[in-house]
């Protein structure tokens, strides 16, 4: 091993040991996890310390961010059921079917004025890159017990669906860009090994091992702890075949997990395991850690190299792109369903930018898009100041929301918000999304 990698190994080991040491202490501070270990990055990057370089680094660096990805897709799509679209479902369903595109499209339209020097696509692929929210970064705002549960379910299913969703715009847009790795096949050959053979690929890989699986359960063949080594296993096998046959394997995880799901859901009445069983748990704790791990490696090789090229129009993009391009298309999406001003805000508000856009990032250096400077510079700053405000602000408006809530309900019996929901998948992933 290098000197230069033996370094980057013990930075980033001081650094989780040392929040591992305080994190219940921090867990009641307005600093999250994502917010401490972005600021360490940022100190040990090319514009601090130096110990982590992108450039020295990029291999192992790209590998433990993708695994991170691949592994939330993975066990969020696991726990994708019909009914938390059901009842107050209507919440996620619109800002997933509404939201998210009118999102994308607000993104591109917003680059335009706002950064002149890249193409078309470019600016398509700069609102795709932003699309996708983490709600782990404002974590009260999706768990605090102040918050309604149909906005808490809401905000937590939205997040753990729509960076799989925000897939397929991000590999058709970066495939109609001249000079990238992605254009070498077209649009319609992305289409076919991204979309329709990556799909084929993770449904085959989930359903199956969601079936032995199940079987292996019912038969007491298998224990409790290698019950989570197999879902680690499927999510991983899907991903590789997908990437071997130049697919995605991203697409291929979000599709195994949802047919794994599906699979293991079939064969529960005939296997009756405890909670602390879940076969999930093992994969959601390690993707929870290496996700935390990479606002690190986002700091260093990222943030830190961006914040020496602010501009006005950076600045000013990264701003709108956490208020207009996010508020205006949830308020557009829950029109006409009864939801107040104040629950319009707080949802709006509350989209915060993660490990997703962080990932798609990372690839459009690795795609060597044309215009990679320049976006990766609004991508970094646009996320960088989303940790910041969404963790900062996640206490404070889930208690003044709270206090509305309390008083509209009083004085309104059939408020809307206080419509009874579903709180499976949100109970599910208050924990799971990132380590606290």
């Amino acid at each position: 091993m290098s000197g230069g990698s033996t370094w980057t190994g013990a930075a980033v080991a001081a650094v989780t040991a040392g929040y591992a040491l305080f994190s219940r202490r921090l867990a009641t501070t307005p600093l999250s996890a994502p917010m401490v270990f972005t600021g360490f990055g940022v100190l040990i990057g090319p514009i601090g310390l130096d110990v982590l370089d992108l450039g020295h680094d990029a291999g192992p660096v790209l590998t433990l961010i993708e695994a991170a990805l691949a592994l939330l897709l993975f066990t969020d799509s696991m726990t994708v059921r019909r009914r938390d679209l059901r009842t107050g479902g209507f919440l996620p369903l619109r800002l997933l079917a509404i939201g998210l595109p009118l999102s994308i499209g607000a993104g591109w339209l917003l680059a335009w004025p706002l950064l002149p020097g890249l193409t078309l696509w470019e600016f398509a692929l700069l609102g795709a890159v932003l699309a996708p929210t983490d709600a782990a970064l404002g974590k009260t705002a999706c768990s605090s017990p102040r918050v309604p549960p149909l906005v808490r379910n809401g905000l937590n299913v939205e997040s753990g669906l729509n960076d799989g969703l925000a897939l397929p715009f991000f590999l058709m847009f970066l495939a109609a860009i001249p000079g990238t790795i992605a254009s070498e096949d077209g649009v319609g050959g992305v289409f076919w090994r991204a979309l329709v053979v990556s799909t084929a690929v993770g449904l085959a890989f989930g359903s199956v091992g969601g079936w032995l699986l199940t079987l292996a359960r019912a038969r007491g063949w298998v224990t409790g702890e290698w019950q989570q080594v197999v879902v680690l296993a499927v999510a991983f096998c899907a991903y590789s075949v997908a990437t071997a046959w130049d697919g995605s394997g991203f697409i291929a995880t979000w599709m195994g997990g949802f047919a794994f799901g599906v699979a293991l859901r079939k064969g529960e009445p005939a296997v009756a395991e405890p909670a602390k069983e879940r076969p999930a748990d093992l994969a959601e704790y390690v993707g929870g850690l290496l996700g935390t791990l990479s606002f690190l490696v986002f700091g260093a090789v990222l943030l830190g190299p961006a914040l020496e090229h602010l501009n006005w129009r950076i600045i000013t993009y990264a701003v709108l792109s956490l208020t207009v391009v996010r508020m205006l298309p949830v308020a557009l999406a829950l029109t006409g369903t009864g939801m107040r001003l104040p629950t319009l805000a707080y949802v709006g508000w509350f989209g915060p930018r993660g490990l997703a856009s962080v990932v798609f990032g990372l690839l459009l250096v690795e795609d060597r898009v044309p215009g990679i400077e320049l976006l990766g510079r609004v991508i970094a700053v646009t996320i960088g100041l989303s940790i910041l405000l969404h963790g900062m602000s996640a206490p404070y408006f889930a208690n003044v929301y709270g206090n509305w809530y309390d008083a509209a309900k009083a004085a309104t019996p059939d408020l809307r918000e206080a419509q009874d929901t579903q709180e499976g998948f949100a109970r599910q992933h208050e924990g799971s999304r990132r380590l606290r």
